[in-house]
C-alpha cells in the first residue's frame, strides 16, 4: 500500500484482470449453455419428426400385416379347417413378434445416452485453452 492508503497500481491491475477473467468465464459458460440448449432443441425436433414418421409407418405396417394374415389364413384354409389355419398364422405372427422384441431390447441396451456432442467438445476445448493460458 502507498502512503495515501491506496493499493499499489500492480494490485489494482491484478484485481482488474481477475475480475475481467471471472466475467469472461461467466459469459463463456452462459454461451456454452445456450449452444447446448440450441443443439438439444434441434435434436429433439428431429427425434419428434422421426418418431411421428415411424409411427405412421408402423400403422401402415400393421394394416399390411393384417391383410397378409388374412391372406395366409385363406390360403391355409384350402388344406386345413379355417380354425386350424387361423391358429397356425397366429402362432407364426407371435413368433415373429417375440424375435423382434428380443432384437429391440438388445438395441436399447446398446444405445448411448443422448449428449450434446458439439457443446461438450466446445467446453473441452475451452477448458484446454484456459489451462494452457493459465500455465503461461
Amino acid at each position: 500500500m502507498s502512503a495515501t492508503g491506496h493499493r499499489d497500481g500492480g494490485d489494482e491491475r491484478v484485481g482488474e484482470l481477475v475480475s475481467r477473467a471471472s466475467e469472461q468465464l461467466s459469459r463463456l459458460v452462459r454461451e456454452e449453455m445456450r449452444l447446448a440448449q440450441a443443439e438439444m432443441t434441434r435434436k429433439g425436433r428431429r427425434f419428434g419428426l422421426g418418431g411421428g414418421l415411424f409411427g405412421a409407418a408402423g400403422l401402415f405396417a400393421v394394416l399390411t400385416l393384417q391383410g397378409l394374415a388374412v391372406t395366409g389364413v385363406a390360403a391355409l384354409a384350402l388344406a386345413l379347417p379355417v380354425w386350424a389355419a387361423a391358429l397356425v398364422v397366429t402362432a407364426l405372427l407371435g413368433l415373429v413378434a417375440a424375435v423382434l422384441a428380443a432384437a429391440g431390447r438388445r438395441q436399447f441396451g446398446r444405445a448411448a445416452p443422448a449428449v450434446p456432442r458439439a457443446a461438450v467438445d466446445s467446453v473441452k476445448a475451452d477448458i484446454a485453452e484456459l489451462k494452457e493460458r493459465a500455465h503461461r
